[in-house]
């Protein structure tokens, strides 16, 4: 039981160190790094804390039967994850996509049905509808607004799904291995489908790292350490003591978090107000998804 609750801790401050980085990442990008430079020092920032970790106090080996789920999840939880999220984030605003990342659930419970073979009742059905009604009308709300542009906001839907993928895919491994074995196992196959994606070596190559100012340099640091490093270790902890399902669930606090740093942030000058990106219809469509995020979640209240 006690696991239990620190597993619940664990998952809140991982949504808190996201919420905090919607944020931050935005003020980096895409003055000083674009978005696929910014994943490729992340990515392979915290690989390389993971395998310090790993290699020096906890090795343990892995079967070769499991190389091939590693590497999905190192696709679909670490590259597409990534790339999808920066470049939404590029394009959108970080309310819009700690709305979007609230549909996450959902997305679980879907894949659930189809991957583990969970049923979904009526009322899960009508919260997946509810939902997904939610996440459309914000995504056709940005293409009319001036707050993000409809391209940048299915990104974040895609990358919503890619992680929901990894939740569901990651829950096996949990049983048979340590939670840094898994996780960094899924980084370093996920820093190599970074490293293949066409523009990363080119824009790296063309970026000038000198003129990135020292604020800018503790933000991208946050990022690794804090958003990438600790967030997914703490993320494989809680998957290790609670379903995929109720791990997602507390994703749908970031858009409240999200809010909360906007006036945090801005106010003490840590980054630009982007307050005026926070409507009434999005405040509403964000409950709509709140909502439907409850009814899908309904039998793991």
């Amino acid at each position: 039981m006690k696991s239990v609750w620190k597993a619940h801790l664990a998952l809140f401050i991982v949504n808190l160190l996201y919420a905090a980085s919607h944020i931050l990442a935005k003020g980096v990008m895409p003055l000083y790094l674009t978005p696929t430079v910014f994943i490729l020092l992340r990515v392979s920032g915290a690989c390389l804390l993971f395998w310090v970790l790993y290699r020096f106090f906890y090795f343990e080996k892995i079967l070769k039967k499991d190389i091939g789920l590693l590497a999905a999840c190192g696709l679909f939880g670490v590259a597409i994850n990534q790339l999808f999220f920066f470049h939404g984030l590029h394009l959108s605003s970080a309310f819009n996509a700690g709305i979007i990342m609230a549909f996450n659930p959902i997305m679980v419970v879907i894949l659930s049905y189809f991957l583990r073979k969970e049923k979904i009742s009526l009322l899960q059905s009508f919260g997946i509808f509810l939902g997904a009604s939610g996440t459309i009308a914000l995504t056709m709300n940005s293409a009319v607004t001036s707050s993000g542009s409809i391209l940048g906001d299915v990104f974040l839907v895609l990358n919503s799904l890619s992680y929901a993928i990894y939740l569901v895919i990651a829950k096996p491994l949990m049983s048979k291995y340590k939670p840094l074995t898994v996780i960094t196992w899924v980084f370093t196959f996920g820093l190599g489908f970074v490293l293949i994606f066409p523009p990363t070596i080119p824009e790296t190559l063309a970026t000038n790292f000198m003129q990135i100012p020292v604020e800018f340099i503790w933000k991208i640091v946050y990022v690794i350490v804090g958003v990438t490093f600790f967030t997914y270790l703490l993320t494989m902890y809680g998957l290790r003591y609670l379903s995929p399902t109720a791990s997602s669930t507390y994703i749908y606090a970031q858009p409240v978090m999200v809010i909360f740093f906007t006036i945090l942030f801005a106010s003490i000058g840590w980054s630009e107000n982007y307050a005026s990106v926070i409507t009434g219809i999005k405040i509403m469509l964000m409950l709509v998804i709140f909502i439907g995020v409850y009814f899908a979640n309904f039998k793991n209240k």
